[in-house]
């Protein structure tokens, strides 16, 4: 257990000084933050790790390297937090000490630590029905599956790309709600776990090209790689194609000549613009504390355990959200 605030000037917190694999993660003892004007200084109690983690931890694709070209911007990964407040700077009005919160802090990141801090305008007051674990799997990919399905109709023929991991595991949920034929694509041993998300039709990747088995109305793709001509043709005449994060090349591709092929032949085609904050995750946690979406929580973590967490994550290996617990 952690002392009390006020007895506690250090903490333990995952750190490192330079990107690359795994290994160049380490736990140090480092001083607890101090909440600035209009921040909440939370008690971690769960982490969740989504692919940009990963990717600022490599240092690739090139935009997560944006503030910190040569070296990592923030020493400390982990924006998907839950916790307890544990004191608020000036002018924090909406949390004070003893509050559950949850959220996306993308801009100061540190969830991979028994501290964080996090700006006021990023959480939000966790339900009571939420765990800390599962309040922390919502925020960014709660926001992405949201989002990125709000174009599936009753009827609807539904494809999403990456669909094992936890965006896609939240966007088969949303999207089967939405009355859509839902299609999972992913390697083969996230295959059954798809199903039992909910998909209708589930695809390996490595043997099926799903840009040739539709055309869909909705594609929603998380791990774009592909030419803008097989995007195109996996779409049907009026119907939309948005990505989510893939390889720089690909997203310019998609904004520049996918808009324009699109526009000419009937379709849409995008990079999903994915807006942040509470007001687009806590939609998603009031349909978990209903019951009518389930949190899939592939396995939890120790802070000494952050490199396998994240290893786990971005080698597609993860079936649904992986989440940290600092005081375990």
């Amino acid at each position: 257990m952690i002392p009390p605030w006020g007895m506690m000037s250090h903490m333990r917190a995952v750190v490192h000084d330079r990107y690359g694999g795994p290994e160049v993660l380490r736990v140090e003892d480092v001083p607890v933050p101090t909440p600035s004007s209009g921040q909440v200084l939370v008690r971690v109690e769960a982490t969740s790790v989504n692919l940009s983690d990963w990717e600022c931890l490599v240092g690739s694709p090139a935009y997560a390297r944006i503030g910190g070209l040569r070296a990592p911007a923030r020493r400390t990964l982990g924006s998907d937090i839950a916790g307890v407040v544990e004191s608020v700077g000036a002018g924090v009005t909406g949390f004070r000490p003893g509050d559950e919160v949850y959220g996306d802090n993308l801009a100061l990141k540190g969830g991979f630590a028994e501290y964080a801090v996090a700006p006021e305008s990023a959480l939000a007051a966790k339900p009571a029905a939420l765990s800390f674990t599962d309040a922390s799997t919502l925020p960014q990919a709660g926001a992405i599956a949201i989002q990125g399905t709000a174009w599936a109709r009753p009827g609807s023929r539904v494809l999403v790309n990456g669909a094992g991991g936890g965006s896609g595991s939240f966007a088969i949920q949303l999207a089967k709600r939405l009355g859509a034929h839902v299609t999972g694509v992913d390697n083969a041993t996230k295959l059954e776990f798809m199903r039992a998300v909910g998909a209708d039709e589930v695809l390996d990747y490595r043997l099926q090209d799903f840009t040739r088995t539709g055309p869909y109305d909705l594609v929603l793709d998380l791990v774009a790689h592909r030419s803008v001509l097989a995007y195109r043709r996996s779409v049907a005449r009026g119907g939309t194609y948005r990505c989510v994060g893939g390889s720089v090349g690909t997203l310019l591709r998609v904004l520049t000549a996918g808009a324009l092929v699109g526009k000419a032949t009937g379709r849409s085609l995008g990079v999903l613009a994915v807006k942040e904050g509470p007001g687009h995750f806590a939609p998603l946690a009031h349909l978990v504390s209903r019951g009518e979406v389930t949190v899939h929580t592939d396995r939890t973590y120790s802070l000494d355990e952050v490199p396998e967490a994240l290893a786990r994550v971005g080698e597609g290996r993860a079936l649904g959200k992986v989440v940290v617990v600092p005081t375990s």
